[in-house]
């Protein structure tokens, strides 16, 4: 009989040793804070929106960020287990951006989607799928963010990123592209960093 393939997703590296000893929920944590360190994307107060916050680990890190004055507004189809935080345990793609503003009590200053699909194995099929939960996120972030807002998205790169990364710069006034040292070397993922949106109004 052939060899089952081993899920290299499943082996623990220096990353999830890491989030056990300081006691986050998952490894993911590492890129989020990879990327806030490099570009000051959380601070002290602000409200921000987590989707696809399951099992919590984005959402321990930006407690910690945004200290009591902040908020943060959690979706995904189960509550994180934490003790702050406000959730909407359901679908990201049955939220509405009103449910969102009610959540936070006013605009928000971030919006963060570390969502993504089961994988395939299939990149163009991975890739599309991916595309599905970014423009969700995008959508809700023009819809929820305050002028001079962030949205940070994981994507799975593919041919139609060129296209997305012009439509995401046609709301904001910089984007980056960014690998965090926390993503696994066999996975096509990385980060987009948008900052300075412009405001609800600009074109889609």
């Amino acid at each position: 009989m052939p060899r089952k393939k081993r899920n290299t997703y499943k082996r623990g590296d220096q990353f999830t040793q890491r989030a056990k000893d300081e006691g986050f929920k998952a490894r993911s944590v590492y890129k989020l804070a990879e990327c806030d360190r490099r570009f000051r994307v959380l601070k002290q107060g602000q409200r921000v929106i987590d989707l696809g916050c399951y099992p919590g680990s984005w959402s321990q890190y930006v407690l910690q960020r945004i200290g009591r004055p902040g908020t943060l507004v959690g979706v995904d189809f189960k509550a994180p287990e934490l003790p702050r935080g406000r959730w909407i345990a359901r679908s990201v793609m049955e939220v509405t951006p009103e449910e969102l503003l009610e959540q936070l009590d006013g605009r928000a200053d971030v919006v963060l989607s570390d969502m993504a699909q089961p994988t395939t194995g299939i990149a163009l099929t991975d890739h599309v799928r991916q595309l599905v939960l970014v423009r969700k996120a995008l959508e809700l972030a023009v819809a929820t963010l305050a002028p001079g807002g962030s949205l940070l998205v994981k994507v799975f790169d593919g041919e139609e990123v060129p296209q997305l990364q012009a439509d995401i710069r046609a709301h904001f006034g910089r984007t980056r592209r960014i690998r965090p040292e926390a993503v696994r070397q066999v996975s096509r993922e990385f980060y987009i960093l948008a900052m300075g949106f412009k405001g609800a109004n600009t074109p889609t």
